[in-house]
């Protein structure tokens, strides 16, 4: 089989066994075509041919072409994911990325809401026949730490409002359990009681009663926050930030915050202790007096 085909076979594996997203295959593919077009200038009829130095010269020439950082490290983690499953079907007798590393990425904090803004963006009261949808959204977005995917994707059915929790399906249809606050609770109620509450039936509708669109949602939270004043980019992972990092700031749980937002692997939660001490350090700036900023 030619390179072009092991990748085929491999992306088709991703989305068939492993049920990575639409999302996921299609930027792999893209990461993986700029290897192909390497190997086809370099005359390389295999995987076999790739080496260190020329994966070190494969990522040069990305970076000289104006590839980001981060970009660049996505590259490397596209590749070192095929050649890994490569060596475990007996197809690849090396890794050719052995010793090989990409350019330090800066990571961005991501913009949270403080409590107040968080409280007064959840209350806002729209007006007219969206304002209980709206509330429920809104109230449950940040109760409970939810993706868009996952709060759109929603039925009554997986929605126990007497034990105050709801089923989730994440990345990768991993599903999880997650707690659902009192006042999320009497929003959904008050949604159910407008709505119905057919067990298959989505919980946020669009039209003709099919789920609500993902864009609809992320329009619909923009303009509240317009309503509110608030002067922040307001999207609904915004307010998963939010929760995550209200959690750890009260609990100091960063196991428990892994947990309830589905994060595979702890490093990805590990951003919100930054955001935690940016918080501790300005509580400290404005109360020791040795600290005092003047």
């Amino acid at each position: 089989m030619t390179p072009a085909s092991r990748i085929d076979d491999w992306l088709a594996r991703l989305a068939g066994e492993r049920h990575a997203s639409p999302h996921t295959v299609a930027a792999y593919r893209r990461d993986l075509t700029k290897l192909l077009h390497f190997m086809q200038a370099q005359q390389l009829a295999s995987f076999d041919a790739l080496d260190a130095s020329l994966m070190r010269s494969f990522i040069a020439a990305e970076h000289r072409a104006g590839l980001a950082p981060k970009s660049l490290q996505r590259l490397l983690s596209s590749c070192r994911s095929l050649f890994r499953q490569l060596n475990r079907e007996g197809l690849l007798t090396h890794d050719p990325l052995l010793g090989v590393r990409g350019p330090k990425v800066r990571r961005k904090l991501p913009q949270v809401l403080d409590v107040d803004e968080a409280g007064a963006l959840v209350e806002t009261d729209s007006g007219g026949k969206l304002a209980v949808r709206d509330r429920a959204m809104l109230e449950l977005f940040y109760s409970s730490g939810l993706r868009l995917s996952e709060l759109t994707g929603l039925r009554w059915l997986d929605l126990d409002l007497d034990g105050g929790e709801v089923r989730v399906l994440g990345k990768g249809s991993k599903a999880r359990i997650v707690p659902v606050g009192r006042h999320a609770i009497a929003a959904l109620r008050a949604l159910g009681a407008e709505t119905g509450m057919q067990a298959g039936s989505p919980i946020f509708r669009g039209r003709g009663g099919a789920p609500i669109n993902p864009r609809t949602v992320q329009l619909r939270l923009k303009t509240l926050a317009l309503q509110q004043g608030i002067p922040k980019h307001i999207h609904p992972h915004l307010l998963r930030h939010t929760f995550a990092s209200h959690m750890l700031e009260s609990s100091g749980d960063l196991r428990a915050v892994q947990e309830l937002l589905g994060h595979a692997d702890i490093a990805t939660t590990q951003i919100y202790t930054h955001l935690d001490f940016q918080h501790l350090a300005k509580v400290y700036d404005a109360a020791h007096p040795r600290a005092r900023r003047k």
